[in-house]
């Protein structure tokens, strides 16, 4: 994953990591995620409820790693 996203560091600014690093789901999609989390958990999601609670889940960690990247970039910056 760091050899596919290495190389989005040199788009960052500092405010664009600050951006990145601060991304927050809005209160609906929370919501529904938390939902789907708790309907998971308890093993009573429909087959095409886990379909989209796999799908959140994929962008999540995606955007994780990412926030990390923009986090990285930010700490070579207070350290240059």
């Amino acid at each position: 994953m760091d050899r596919v996203l290495d190389p989005f560091m040199d788009c960052f600014t500092p405010e664009v990591a600050r951006n990145v690093a601060d991304l927050r789901a809005d209160a609906e999609t929370q919501a529904r995620l938390d939902s789907l989390a708790e309907k998971a958990n308890e093993g009573q999601l429909s087959p095409e409820e886990r379909v989209i609670y796999d799908r959140f889940l994929e962008a999540y960690h995606f955007v994780t790693i990412l926030q990390a990247k923009a986090r990285e970039f930010l700490r070579r910056q207070t350290s240059s």
